[in-house]
């Protein structure tokens, strides 16, 4: 347990017995398909393979014994909560918000102490562990063959205001964990094994997504950036980074990894949609993350009092954003694909009181699709519109800003097909499907083959407090993680 421990609430710590029957279960199902890798051996002696890894001295409980575990591993798995499932209500703790509501912006104070209570258990996990200069975190399992390019694996920790627990948080602790499976397993790995803790995949603070998972991935212009950039309260990105410890070079530049640093990065999550709950599935393999934009429209207008200025003489800025809100709703529909979406997630006006028409107006659009040309054409209109609007009602397009406008990115064949081996030697279902959130893997894919394993979440509910993933679904997200980074990691 984490040094930490007196600083959360409501603490469930999983005892050693328990422990030892999730390592058990995971153990006998894990440890044959992993040895069937390294090994071709006949088929008795790859049971008294399994059996003698089963019976490892660390597998055993006080007395000396093996565990006892149920004969029904779905009963068992359905009974004991896993180590996973604690951490997280652990560091749900470090939040700003109430529970169950979960609150972590970047470099505050509960985000710098859940980011110790992450690098206590990599290194509890025996990993090696390291920090650059934005807080990016690697916890490394060297391999036999350490300069080979490494297998990475992780996610964020970070929260958007009043969210829920699982978001990110399962594929960093969730890779954690499957490490340690596979230390258990006697699993010895041939190129090194890399957990990383992202910093700041939600743009809440610095209106940045993926700040560090793009800055990995060589964004220049996102270094020069964060050097000038400030937050709502006007706290510089620097200032705000050397408060939690970092930035001590503010030539964010050393920060870019290299063109071998990985051979393949895998993340885990939830999948923050519907299907697979829906559809009685236990895994998704993600063959591509869509492509998002964001868009930033100011309109200028007139203002006045509500009851003097008549109808027939209003230039209302207000009602210029509302009628572009309804523009990208009809044309990103009209775009004749399912996977195309388009969200006005921010409406502000100016001044903001009941009796005044408003004479500014702000909007932010969130635009998406697994097609990039698609995508395009939907901003094209979307701009279209903020033009022929603005003439429409005499109000001034003060600000038409593309923030981003990321091309998507595919999963790679060979992360594919490692991640549904797994899947199958495991026993579990799963599909393939797209991912229509973005994640750090959007900008990994960059450097290294990407793949992505989802597990089902309650109504598919994400960015909110209901946001849900049980013990079992994420114990089985564990365990294909763990095979699949052993696959990755003995492969040449």
């Amino acid at each position: 347990m984490s040094s930490l421990g007196n600083h959360s609430r409501n603490q469930r710590r999983p005892s050693a017995a328990r422990d030892h029957l999730l390592t058990a279960k995971i153990n006998k199902e894990i440890v044959a398909t992993m040895l069937g890798i390294a090994t071709s051996m006949p088929w008795d002696e790859f049971k008294e393979a399994i059996a003698l890894a089963a019976s490892r001295p660390d597998d055993l409980v006080e007395d000396g014994t093996l565990p006892h575990t149920n004969s029904n591993p779905t009963s068992e798995n359905s009974k004991t909560e896993s180590s996973t499932d604690a951490k997280i209500d652990e560091l749900s703790s470090f939040s700003d918000s109430p529970p169950p509501s979960v609150t972590r912006i970047l470099y505050t104070h509960n985000d710098v102490v859940a980011r110790r209570f992450i690098k206590n258990l990599m290194g509890a996990a025996g990993l090696s562990v390291k920090e650059d200069a934005v807080g990016n975190i690697f916890g490394r399992w060297e391999g036999s063959e350490p300069d080979a390019p490494a297998v990475s694996t992780g996610s964020h920790i970070d929260a958007i205001p009043y969210s829920g627990k699982y978001d990110g948080v399962v594929g960093v602790l969730g890779a954690i964990e499957a490490i340690n499976v596979l230390k258990r397993s006697g699993f010895k790995p041939k190129r090194s094994l890399e957990v990383i803790m992202f910093t700041s995949e939600e743009p809440t603070r610095y209106g940045i997504s993926c700040l560090g998972s793009r800055l990995l991935a060589g964004s220049v212009t996102l270094a020069e950036v964060l050097t000038q950039t400030v937050d709502n309260a006007n706290v510089s990105f620097l200032d705000a980074a050397k408060s939690a410890g970092y930035a001590e070079n503010e030539d964010f530049s050393n920060v870019f990894l290299n063109e071998k640093s990985y051979s393949a990065f895998v993340e885990l999550h939830i999948e923050q949609g519907p299907i697979l709950e829906n559809e009685g599935i236990s895994i998704g393999i993600v063959t591509a993350i869509a492509a998002p934009a964001s868009i930033k429209v100011d309109f200028g207008g007139n203002g006045g009092h509500a009851g003097a200025v008549l109808m027939p003489q209003r230039n209302d800025a207000g009602l210029a954003a509302a009628e572009l809100s309804l523009a990208v709703e009809k044309h990103v529909l009209e775009s004749g694909s399912i996977d195309t979406v388009g969200t006005v997630g921010i409406l502000e006006v100016h001044p903001g009181a009941i009796n005044s028409i408003p004479s500014k107006s702000h909007i932010e659009i969130d635009t998406r699709d697994i097609d990039e040309k698609r995508r395009n054409t939907v901003i094209e209109k979307i701009h279209e519109s903020a033009v022929s609007i603005s003439k429409k009602r005499g109000v001034e397009l003060l600000e038409f800003k593309i923030v981003n406008q990321d091309p998507p990115a595919l999963s790679d064949e060979s992360v594919i097909n490692a991640m549904e081996s797994a899947a199958r030697d495991l026993g579990l279902t799963h599909k393939k499907m797209i991912s229509r959130a973005y994640h750090d893997s959007l900008f990994m894919a960059r450097k290294a083959p990407m793949g992505m394993i989802f597990i089902p979440c309650y109504k598919g509910y994400s960015h909110k407090p209901e946001e849900y993933a049980s013990p079992e679904d994420t114990a089985n997200g564990v365990k294909v993680l763990a095979l699949t980074l052993a696959k990755l990691s003995l492969n040449s």
